[in-house]
């Protein structure tokens, strides 16, 4: 959850940019593959917006430009595929939101044009933190995304007296309970040791930091230390990520979905960062994944923060949101290519000896049903799941939909 005035100059600054820095300095180097020599990159990374993207262009390391392959069902803002010359790495821009992220993976996942059955898909986007887990700069690394949104809402000038927020669990009828009309798309956890990998990879990284967020973080310091982990440079942590639409902002929205992390996964979730796209681009790939295309234990996703979730104490949450100067918008991009390059380059020099084969995941991986096989330590159980997700006729549609008539 980034600064909005911050997000609004960059976009403009690079919005009009971004078509020219491939159409003239890259218009020869239009490529498409047939059917018989799918593209089959080792690493695809996900970016969401143009600075995000932009962050991994013009590195020593690869050029990411060296073909721009255009896919049927992309963005229009960001209608190519980028990749290395090798095909070794490439790269997708989803464009901002849930709706453009399912529908930019979903042009990919099911194209003829790739071969991602052995590619790691590295999602690597900004985010905000929250300050009692992390600070701005920080690289975080998630076993879980949780999609916190997908829940009814009652305005809190409405609120009963006895509801601690406006969030209610579809299905439930009061805070804190679990949902019983499931979606799906709630939980997604990934590959537990593969994150832990790559979050050792990012470790070996020098983050970018600056005066500016150096000093906004240090209101944070309070006597409780509740917000000490805010107070610290930026560091790799690995937490979990919250998937919402919605930017929000404050102390009550923070720790209801700080809650609704831990119910949804069993109390075993730690909420730290904050996104728009994670679980729709999880969702395509774990559907793509039924199908054999891909493989959904070869995820990674590493959010740099931004920005505080919450403000500082003495301070409001609109002022958080809208006003406040904390400096951590330039080292989180930065830091998208620092530590991110670190799990590039360690997964293509361990290709051989470890990643080519996969790395085995001793935690469950999947959705709340279970769709990829084994069983689910988050959520009701399998097939209490299945049911109130409505895959068996066990409820009338009145019962199903009661909660909307």
């Amino acid at each position: 959850m980034h600064l909005l005035q911050t997000l609004a100059a960059s976009l403009l600054l690079t919005g009009s940019s971004l078509a020219g820095a491939i159409g003239s300095a890259h218009k020869a180097t239009k490529a498409s593959k047939t059917a018989s020599t799918a593209i089959a990159p080792k690493v695809f990374i996900v970016s969401m917006f143009a600075p995000e993207a932009e962050a991994w262009w013009g590195i020593p390391e690869f050029n990411l430009l060296a073909h721009n392959i255009t896919i049927p069902g992309l963005s229009p803002l960001f209608p190519d595929v980028h990749c290395t010359k090798d095909y070794e790495v490439c790269q997708l821009v989803t464009g901002e939101g849930e709706i453009n992220a399912a529908a930019t993976v979903s042009a990919v996942a099911f194209s003829p044009q790739f071969d991602l059955t052995q590619t790691y898909f590295f999602v690597a986007g900004i985010a905000g933190i929250n300050p009692e887990q992390g600070t701005t700069g920080s690289a975080t690394f998630a076993r879980y995304a949780v999609q916190v949104a997908l829940q009814y809402e009652i305005d809190i000038r409405e609120l009963p007296s006895n509801y601690s927020t406006g969030y209610i669990p579809q299905g439930s009828e009061l805070p804190g309970q679990y949902p019983t009309s499931i979606y799906g798309t709630e939980v997604f956890e990934v590959n537990a040791d593969l994150r832990t990998i790559a979050a050792n990879f990012a470790r070996k990284a020098n983050l970018s930091d600056n005066t500016v967020a150096q000093a906004y973080r240090a209101h944070y310091k309070t006597a409780s230390g509740k917000y000490h982990a805010g107070t610290l440079p930026p560091s790799v942590v690995e937490c979990d990520v919250a998937t919402s639409d919605v930017y929000y902002s404050g102390n009550i929205l923070g720790d209801a979905f700080a809650n609704t992390t831990k119910v949804l996964t069993n109390g075993t979730g730690v909420y730290c960062a904050t996104a728009q796209e994670d679980n729709a681009t999880f969702e395509v790939l774990l559907r793509s994944a039924m199908h054999k295309l891909t493989d959904f234990s070869r995820i990674i996703v590493m959010r740099t923060a931004s920005d505080f979730d919450r403000p500082y104490p003495g301070t409001s949450a609109a002022w958080n949101l809208l006003t406040a100067e904390q400096g951590g918008y330039t080292p989180a991009i930065e830091n998208l290519y620092i530590a991110g390059i670190k799990v590039v380059e360690g997964i293509l020099n361990g290709w051989d000896a470890t990643f080519a084969a996969g790395v085995k995941a001793n935690n469950y991986v999947g959705d709340i049903f279970g769709s990829l096989g084994g069983t689910p330590d988050f959520g009701p159980g399998r097939e209490q799941a299945l049911i109130d997700g409505g895959f068996y006729e066990k409820r009338s549609v009145q019962n199903r939909f009661k909660r909307r008539v």
